[in-house]
């Protein structure tokens, strides 16, 4: 029992001190702004879209409402929606800054918000930035000529932001700040944004890129295939310059999630992919949870002795690390003392996706089952 207590004791003192202090949650937008350019760069938004009806007049009015100096323009892709997506877009502008196109189905090898990203990405013509942002996403006014402050002073071919997701109902609170926790402590934001660190990593409800560097890491077809997408960007434009993944309030989820149900199915979409398949990576992450978020709890209330002490220690100090992500979102800090029971949920989840995956159901996505069974 002690050596039990004493490995996850150690795990915890590598997490907490040798991640970049992810946990601190210090890499945000709105610290260390940069001047605006002098120049502003030309920018065409691509937005793929399908069934979102109930979100979709939101997220474009965001993006026609924004104040950028310099050219900008929006292209939303219609990806066979069943819904009246298309028809809710075609009243919003007025402007003429918003082009509207039907996609096509995907082709074999492609998954099908990549495919619609590709029809958008080619219609664009030759803006010098290409900003990529979900349906779901809403933005303030000033959030995209920040994005190209930032990207031009430190010369980023990618710049990346974190969207504040819906934090609302029971099921959010209690799962949404893990959910981002979870992200830096696999990604650390600190090394993400270090060119000399090979980890890297974004978030695709906003992504800037600068368009010369996707066209030389091969375009959206390097990636067609990644349910991971927007890491799978980050890997590959890492390759071509620095980049930069943080925080953002500027950029928010307007989508909800009402139930455990729901936020399960966003979870098991992704999870098994992030471990490539790999039963022999499951079984070494559900190992690895259990060591992190099970076993410091069990010790703490079962134990006794200097097993106990480790045991509550532990689980302090994860819910102390807990605490500016919590702060974050505006929550009390008292959900920190939940982590163990969160983990276990991500853990059950993450069993599922694998699941999902056997059953011919991975990456189950608006009807689509897109992971690649190789």
């Amino acid at each position: 029992m002690i050596a039990l207590a004493i490995l996850s004791l150690l795990i915890w003192l590598g997490l907490i001190f040798a991640r970049g202090m992810f946990w601190r949650a210090r890499e945000r937008d709105d610290r260390n702004e940069p001047a605006e350019p002098a120049i502003w760069p030309s920018v065409t938004a691509v937005v793929p879209a399908r069934d979102e009806a109930d979100v979709i007049a939101h997220s474009l009015a965001s993006l026609l409402a924004q104040n950028y100096p310099g050219e900008f323009n929006i292209i939303l892709v219609d990806d066979q929606s069943s819904d009246t997506t298309n028809s809710i877009a075609q009243s919003l502008d007025s402007t003429n800054r918003l082009t509207i196109l039907s996609g096509t189905a995907h082709p074999a090898g492609w998954t099908g918000k990549l495919w619609a990203v590709k029809q958008g990405i080619t219609q664009s013509g030759n803006p010098d930035y290409l900003w990529l942002t979900d349906a779901d996403i809403a933005h303030t006014p000033d959030n995209l000529r920040k994005l190209i402050a930032r990207a031009e002073a430190n010369k980023l071919v990618l710049v990346s932001l974190m969207a504040k997701l819906n934090c609302t109902t029971f099921a959010e609170r209690l799962m949404i700040p893990a959910f981002v926790f979870f992200f830096a402590m696999l990604f650390p934001f600190a090394a993400v944004n270090n060119p000399k660190n090979r980890t890297a990593a974004a978030a695709g409800g906003c992504m800037l890129i600068r368009r010369e560097a996707l066209e030389r890491a091969g375009n959206i077809d390097a990636i067609a295939h990644e349910i991971i997408d927007d890491c799978a960007m980050g890997r590959a434009l890492k390759g071509q310059g620095p980049i930069w993944l943080g925080l953002t309030t500027r950029a928010t989820s307007i989508r909800p999630y009402q139930s455990l149900g729901e936020i399960r199915r966003m979870i098991s979409r992704s999870a098994f992919a992030q471990l490539d398949y790999s039963v022999l990576q499951l079984l070494g992450t559900i190992i690895g949870m259990a060591l992190l978020f099970i076993t410091p709890p069990l010790l703490a209330l079962f134990a006794t002795g200097p097993t106990q002490l480790i045991g509550a220690f532990i689980w302090l100090a994860m819910a102390i690390a807990f605490q500016p992500m919590l702060r974050f979102y505006n929550l009390s800090p008292l959900w920190g003392l939940l982590l163990p029971v969160i983990g276990t949920l991500y853990t059950a989840f993450t069993f599922d996706s694998a699941l999902q995956f056997w059953r011919g159901k991975g990456g189950m996505w608006k009807g689509r089952a897109q992971a690649i069974r190789t």
